[in-house]
């Protein structure tokens, strides 16, 4: 295969389930060749999402040899059929991540944050890739108790952490900017936005290759070694050496990485696009993206040509549904009754890695090798943002990534063999609090 072959529209990934739109919507999503061969490399990194491909794309820039290899194809993973969500900070609110790690870290954190927010949209304005951007994102509550909280994290985000593009909305309002009148407060953020994340991700991967990194696809890592000082990334087609490497492969780690694997856990979320809403102006007439305070969050937002890309069903083991549409279109129905029998086009899902504590996981987990991943839910911005920051440390520029490292990642409980049992028994246990 050569690089000038593109990808069919209607490609389906062997790792995940249904055909995005995102996919149908992207015509020039090239193949990349698979390893063919024994290679060695400054830097080997697995994994071609956002943070693998930013990594390469920043080493490559800087002179270093890189290989980058991906078990399946490009964009097939969480980066290339996600939500969309910038969203603003970290997965927690900054007041929330102030009762454990105090003021001074969860204003570093909310900082980096925004930079990554910055570093994302600056890359694609550079380099010309549409992303689709559009502004704005509300948060909003389900329930009415928590409205104190709503109006205290816009107070807090303005006074505390220097960020004035927070506001409090109240029942009307969140009514009439959502078209829906089923939750009750909200923020409205117009200082973040949503993207189409696969055109991010394809015109990342042309950038990277274009700095020199050599991009492999369909090349399962299989085992990491160690001998001589240096690391081996073993293949079914070949063995890549290398003096670093970066393990970059989120909620698909698998059984390749055992102390990734017992902090990072997959779970599968999954998402519907309607057709065009043309004969609903209400619904979401601003336009901007939408998370709940449910545990088992709902996310939707509007794409530019007006489809409603709904996101909310999650399921905790690696089956996947034969019915994400009727799920999926449920749940539209409960917020939007009106869109009951509304087309869904296309429906599809993918692996989400999460953490304990929903923060990133950054850890030197041998000598050389460092794994990153773990962004439960949050990783738009802070994936490629952490795939430069990985990049900023090999060539000595920056020690912003220690800001992640620091942070107290606890291991799922249970041993390899009860974790995903025990993680179906937890969430699903939450899942059933969103209900009440």
């Amino acid at each position: 295969m050569t690089l000038s072959e593109t990808l069919p529209e209607n490609w389906q990934s062997p790792i995940a389930p249904g055909l995005s739109w995102y996919q149908a919507t992207v015509t020039d999503r090239p193949i990349y060749p698979a390893l063919d061969g024994s290679r060695s490399a400054d830097v080997a990194i697995i994994g071609g999402g956002y943070t693998g491909l930013q990594a390469a794309y920043n080493l490559a820039k800087a002179g270093t040899n890189v290989v980058l290899i991906e078990g399946s194809r490009i964009g097939d993973g969480a980066s290339g059929r996600n939500g969309g969500q910038l969203g603003t900070g970290q997965r927690w609110w900054p007041e929330e991540m102030e009762e454990t790690l105090g003021y001074e870290r969860s204003k570093a954190l909310f900082n980096l944050a925004e930079r990554a927010k910055h570093q994302l949209l600056a890359f694609a304005d550079e380099h010309g890739i549409d992303i689709e951007y559009m502004p704005g994102q509300m948060n909003v509550a389900h329930k009415p108790g928590y409205k104190r909280s709503y109006v205290e994290n816009a107070e807090i985000a303005t006074m505390r952490y220097d960020y004035p593009h927070m506001r409090f909305m109240d029942e009307a309002e969140t009514h009439e900017r959502l078209g829906s009148k089923r939750y009750f407060c909200g923020v409205r953020d117009m200082g973040t936005g949503h993207i189409h994340p696969l055109k991010l991700l394809v015109g990342l991967a042309r950038m990277t290759q274009a700095a020199g990194a050599s991009i492999l696809e369909m090349t399962k890592a299989t085992a990491i070694r160690q001998a001589g000082g240096r690391t081996k990334i073993e293949t079914a087609n070949g063995t890549i050496t290398a003096e670093r490497v970066l393990v970059a492969c989120n909620g698909y780690i698998g059984n390749l990485e055992p102390v990734t694997a017992s902090h990072v856990m997959p779970i599968r979320s999954f998402i519907g696009a309607t057709v065009p809403l043309e004969r609903y102006p209400d619904v979401l007439p601003g336009s901007e993206a939408v998370a709940d305070s449910r545990f088992v969050v709902r996310y939707f937002r509007k794409s530019r040509d007006g489809r409603l890309l709904f996101g909310g069903r999650e399921a905790y083991t690696s089956d996947n549904p034969r019915d994400i549409k009727q799920h999926i279109g449920r749940q539209i129905a409960e917020l939007y009754p009106k869109l009951r029998n509304i087309e869904i086009t296309h429906a599809w899902g993918g692996t989400v890695g999460i953490t304990l504590p929903r923060q990133p996981f950054v850890r030197e987990v041998m000598p050389g090798v460092t794994s990153i991943g773990g962004y439960s839910g949050h990783g738009v911005m802070l994936s490629n943002y952490c795939g430069k920051l990985y990049a900023d440390v090999v060539l000595g520029r920056s020690a912003d990534l220690d800001l992640f490292k620091a942070l107290d990642i606890p291991s799922f409980p249970g041993g390899a063999r009860m974790r995903a049992p025990l993680l179906f028994l937890a969430l699903t246990w939450f899942a059933l609090r969103d209900r009440f």
